[in-house]
C-alpha cells in the first residue's frame, strides 16, 4: 500500500471519527477510531488517525458543519462551567477538557479539576447545596505513572458535569492530555471569563 493511499485512508478514518464524536457525543477518541474503521471496513492495524488528527478533523466538522450554532453551544457551556466554578470556588476549580479546548458539542460535559486534600468536602459541599450526585473513580496520567481520582457527576439543568479531584499541590501539575500527551490545559474563572467577554 502507497504512503500516499495510507494518507489518505488515515485522513478518512480520522473524518468519520470526528463524525461519530460530533453526532453521538463520545470523547472516547480510541472507540471512535475503532467505529470508524468498523463502518469503513477498514482493517485497524492498518495505521490509524493519531487524535490530534482527530481533534483536528472535528474541529473542521464544527466549522463547516455548525458554524455559529457551534459557537453558542461553546458559549452557554462555558457560561454553565463560570456559574459552577463561583459557586465551587473554594476548590480553586479550573476548567479543562472540551469545553475549554472549543470542541464541545451540546451533549459534552463540563470537565472541573478541583484541589482538595479532603475529597469527602467535596461531596460534602455538594449534599449541603442539595445537589444529587454520582461518584466513580478516573484513570490519570502523569508522565509514565497512572493514577486513579475520585471523580464526582451531576446535571446541572441539561448540561452534565464532571470534576475530578486532586490534592492541593495538584494545582501544580496537570494530568496528560489523552490527545496530545501533553500536560492538559487549565483555565480559572477570570481567564474563562476573559474568554467569553472576547465573544461578547
Amino acid at each position: 500500500m502507497s504512503k500516499r493511499h495510507n494518507e489518505q485512508l488515515r485522513m478518512l478514518l480520522a473524518q468519520e471519527a470526528a463524525r461519530i464524536l460530533a453526532s453521538e457525543g463520545g470523547r472516547d477518541y480510541l472507540a471512535a477510531k475503532r467505529k470508524a474503521a468498523e463502518r469503513l471496513n477498514v482493517d485497524p492495524q492498518a495505521g490509524m488517525p493519531t487524535n490530534i488528527e482527530v481533534e483536528q478533523a472535528l474541529v473542521a466538522h464544527q466549522t463547516l458543519f455548525e458554524g455559529e450554532n457551534h459557537e453558542q453551544v461553546l458559549t452557554d457551556l462555558r457560561r454553565s462551567a463560570v456559574s459552577a466554578m463561583r459557586l465551587l470556588a473554594v476548590f480553586e476549580p479550573r476548567l479543562t477538557g472540551s469545553v475549554l479546548r472549543g470542541t464541545a458539542a451540546s451533549h459534552s460535559d463540563v470537565n472541573l479539576h478541583l484541589f482538595s486534600d479532603s475529597p469527602e468536602d467535596v461531596a460534602l459541599f455538594l449534599i449541603e447545596h442539595e445537589i444529587p450526585f454520582e461518584s466513580a473513580d478516573k484513570r490519570f496520567r502523569f508522565g509514565k505513572e497512572v493514577s486513579y481520582f475520585p471523580v464526582i457527576r451531576f446535571m446541572a439543568g441539561q448540561v452534565p458535569f464532571e470534576l475530578a479531584i486532586f490534592p492541593l499541590k495538584g494545582i501544580r501539575q496537570a494530568p496528560l492530555s489523552p490527545v496530545d500527551g501533553k500536560p492538559m490545559k487549565r483555565a480559572g474563572i477570570k481567564q474563562l471569563e476573559e474568554m467569553l467577554a472576547d465573544y461578547a
